[in-house]
């Protein structure tokens, strides 16, 4: 009997296995993985903002439509609570991914305004955040190929023969996906200007950080 019961197993795993079950469970850990580093990653350039906006405003505190848009589109970001279920409901990872693209949006508006002012592009923790923020992004758009990637190849199995059995007699379906308009705008990582002066630009003395960089 005991033969039996364990011949049965090895049958099953068998068909399970060669029917994608396994490729299933490797797929969803790589999903998972992939996910972990994309937020890592959004929650490195979240943590940028507070600091980047504090030394914007010391140059160019008049700016606070832009500034308040950067603000508002971080605190947007973090109302949304990026569960593991998150990756498994279109409409929540939609609405995460509107809030990500938000924020870069409003980064993105935040670095133009700020070629208006010479003063806060030689200041060096300007520059300094300038660069971290570059590498962010550059690491957001690697981390997010990697997920893309993966849930593509997941995304294959569910809806191939005969994976596509098994995914239904498990339950598996299909993951969202990130998708853009522009998916080769918002790729690329915002530029950091080093050819900007290593002090700050003449004033008249006596003259605001403020008036100076106008």
């Amino acid at each position: 009997m005991r033969i039996r019961t364990l011949a049965l197993f090895a049958v099953v795993a068998s068909l399970l296995s060669g029917c994608g079950y396994n490729t299933f469970q490797t797929g969803d850990e790589a999903i998972k993985a992939a996910w972990s580093e994309v937020l890592n990653q959004y929650q490195r350039r979240a943590d940028l903002v507070p600091n980047l906006v504090n030394t914007v405003k010391g140059y160019a505190s008049h700016e606070k439509d832009v500034l308040t848009q950067v603000t508002q589109a971080r605190a947007q970001v973090g109302s949304i609570q990026a569960t593991p279920e998150l990756i498994n409901n279109p409409e929540a990872f939609a609405k995460f991914q509107q809030a990500q693209a938000g924020l870069s949006s409003a980064l993105s508006r935040l670095l133009v305004v700020s070629e208006n002012y010479p003063n806060l592009k030689a200041d060096a923790s300007f520059r300094d955040l300038q660069a971290q923020l570059e590498g962010t992004e550059n690491r957001i758009t690697v981390a997010r190929n990697r997920y893309i990637r993966a849930v593509e190849t997941y995304n294959v199995a569910v809806r191939s023969f005969p994976s596509n059995l098994t995914a239904m007699m498990f339950g598996y379906q299909v993951k969202p996906n990130f998708s853009v308009e522009n998916e080769k705008a918002i790729s690329t990582a915002p530029t950091v200007d080093f050819s900007a002066p290593a002090g700050p630009a003449p004033a008249a003395a006596g003259a605001s950080p403020q008036a100076a960089g106008k």
